[in-house]
């Protein structure tokens, strides 16, 4: 085959910098869409500056992408933003002082921008090409998501809204007949703590080692979900999960599900009752 294709969002720094690097590695010929340039340039990689939550941008890199390697076989829709606003710590608790209108930048960027790239994606990967008019067999798309999309992390509502809306999302699609027919696989890596370079001040220092989450970690994530090393084979795209959520803690791939909702629903039971203690390592503030 020829030398397969891959697009990875927020690709210039962090998880998306060393998944660009991990690809690169595999054989992969790699687009990075980012708002920032690449500190370093890889062979087999173009940059294209992206902000995702244009539909205007996206569309045009994912454009660009195609028509620099005429096909397209994974995607890593990676960017994402922290919190940019906040409600209780900023109350003025005075009547003649209205909050302001809220930024609301986070769910641009984290969800819409998400979105955006998963309708995208599809399209590229299954889209009719050449005069052939043979579709292309499909692909594979991973959403970045968070131990915050998991788990309630009270510094960054915004941030764990966005994240908790993007494994929902990944639910939804990736288990749709729709989904199934047009041949796209798509499911979410969820990292724990990871040092990215751009975790808040002292974070890290309040942090034991053996809570930080090594990047090979996150990446062995990325290899199972999307079988990245196994492109090459026949049956590549047909074969791997579909709509799941996998976590990387520390060592550790924790697959995560939704809940039974014969079991959920079951005389109108819950888990746990409303203000009851939090089961032991639940909870955790997840960046």
């Amino acid at each position: 085959m020829t030398c397969p294709i891959a697009i990875v969002t927020g690709g210039a720094s962090g998880i998306g910098a060393a998944l660009v690097e991990h690809l690169v590695s595999l054989g992969w010929n790699v687009v990075i869409a980012d708002i920032h340039k690449p500190k370093h340039s890889l062979p087999g990689t173009l940059f294209v500056h992206t902000d995702v939550s244009s539909w205007e941008q996206q569309a045009d890199m994912f454009k660009q992408a195609y028509a620099w390697g005429k096909r397209l076989d994974f995607c890593a829709l990676n960017a994402g933003i922290d919190d940019r606003d906040d409600i209780f710590n900023t109350l003025s608790y005075d009547m003649h002082k209205p909050p302001k209108k809220p930024n609301t930048d986070t769910f641009s960027v984290n969800i819409t921008g998400t979105y955006y790239g998963i309708k995208l994606a599809a399209h590229y990967m299954t889209v009719l090409s050449g005069a052939a008019g043979k579709p292309k067999p499909g692909g594979k798309i991973v959403v970045t998501g968070s131990g915050a999309g998991l788990f309630p992390s009270p510094a960054i509502p915004q941030y764990t809204a966005s994240k908790h809306a993007l494994i929902g999302l990944v639910r939804a699609l990736g288990k749709s007949e729709a989904a199934v027919e047009a041949n796209v696989r798509i499911n979410a890596v969820c990292p724990a703590i990871v040092d990215t370079g751009g975790l808040p001040l002292g974070l890290l220092d309040k942090l034991l080692p053996g809570q930080i989450t090594p990047m090979s970690t996150i990446l062995r994530c990325f290899d199972t979900l999307a079988d990245l090393r196994d492109v090459g084979k026949e049956d590549w795209v047909e074969r791997g999960p579909a709509g799941e959520t996998l976590e990387g803690n520390v060592q550790d791939l924790i697959w995560h599900y939704p809940p039974d909702k014969k079991v959920h629903g079951e005389k109108g039971k819950t888990s746990r009752e409303p203000g009851a203690s939090q089961p032991k390592g639940e909870q955790i503030d997840f960046w």
